[in-house]
């Protein structure tokens, strides 16, 4: 059952829903227990620009979809997780220590045929490249179980030796698609020099669906970088699951992958554009895997565990449990 109060944008004719009016804005789709929302609203204006600006210490993006919101929310517990733009950039990195910056601002400023004044444009107090690790805000859910015992706990998504991997077979069915839809969080053109996007993409089934949102960075001639969360949820079982992945390589290697596929310079030159064809050439770097059971009578564990020994946690996110890196 889809609720519509004011379908998104499907003319050039058709007027843009003022950002005042989130709700009518906002497309809800209920299967089973669970809502799944999308809005998709225009580039927010200057005034909303410099006080997001404000609250995150870090300049904007050209394009910032500030009212755009993807969802899915399990209505018995109140569980739910989001994906808008603010809180995907302030995962940014605002202090400048990200290797990126130092690491390729050489090639970055040979590449645009600058001296000093390429490095002085790469050297700010901030990640430029607007690479971020955000994976989702998340709400717990509350708890089902009497008072004192362990399914009284909140229910979020945790990991360890028994989480299950999202099953990619099921996936591959050709299910009806009952709801669907693409939403732009936030896109930069790196000065003319790449092109920095994050956007969320999900298909609801009948019995499942699946959610993936991308950060797609490439730098011309430097490095090209994807990272992937995907939230799959079984709506008979009332268990959500999600994946966390970082790819990435230099941008000469990709090049020549996409040359040994057969393709011609122009069909190369596109494909740098596309994260799907993208993608799958990028060695991955870091992976993790969490998973929770929504339903009545499931215990909520809040362990986390590293799945590749070696390799450091994320860092904790505000009502948010980082994935373990494989």
């Amino acid at each position: 059952m889809t609720s519509v109060k004011i379908n998104h944008i499907s003319s050039l004719n058709e007027p843009y829903p003022s950002p005042s009016a989130l709700e009518a804005a906002t497309t809800t789709h209920v299967q089973g227990t669970f809502a799944i929302a999308t809005r998709k609203l225009p580039i927010l204006k200057s005034d909303p620009i410099d006080a997001m600006s404000a609250r995150l210490g870090i300049p904007i993006p050209e394009m910032i979809f500030g009212d755009n919101l993807v969802s899915i929310t399990h209505r018995p517990t109140g569980w739910s997780i989001q994906f808008n733009a603010e809180d995907a950039l302030d995962r940014v990195d605002k202090t400048g220590e990200k290797m990126l910056r130092v690491a390729y601002a050489g090639e970055w400023s040979s590449s645009r045929e600058k001296t000093s004044a390429g490095i002085s444009e790469v050297v700010k107090p901030f990640d430029w490249s607007y690479t971020t690790d955000y994976c989702g805000t998340e709400k717990p859910g509350s708890g089902g179980g009497a008072e004192g015992t362990e399914g009284k706990k909140d229910k979020k998504l945790h990991g360890d030796e028994n989480t299950p991997d999202i099953p990619i077979e099921l996936l591959k069915r050709r299910d009806p698609i009952l709801f669907a839809d693409e939403v732009v969080l936030y896109e930069s053109e790196l000065d003319d020099n790449g092109c920095s996007i994050v956007s969320v993409k999900l298909r609801v089934m009948e019995h499942r669906m699946l959610l993936l949102c991308r950060m797609f960075m490439r730098l011309d001639n430097v490095l090209v970088r994807v990272r992937d969360t995907r939230v799959y949820v079984d709506f008979d079982k009332e268990e959500v699951i999600r994946e966390y992945t970082e790819r990435e390589d230099k941008f000469e290697n990709v090049k020549t992958k996409l040359f040994m596929q057969g393709l011609k310079l122009d069909q190369v030159t596109i494909a740098l554009r596309d994260a799907n064809q993208v993608a799958p050439l990028l060695p991955l770097i870091k992976q993790g895997v969490e998973s929770v059971i929504l339903g009545p009578g499931v215990s909520a564990k809040t362990t986390t565990t590293t799945r590749f020994p070696g390799q450091t946690q994320f860092p904790p996110q505000t009502q948010f449990v980082r994935p373990p890196p494989r």
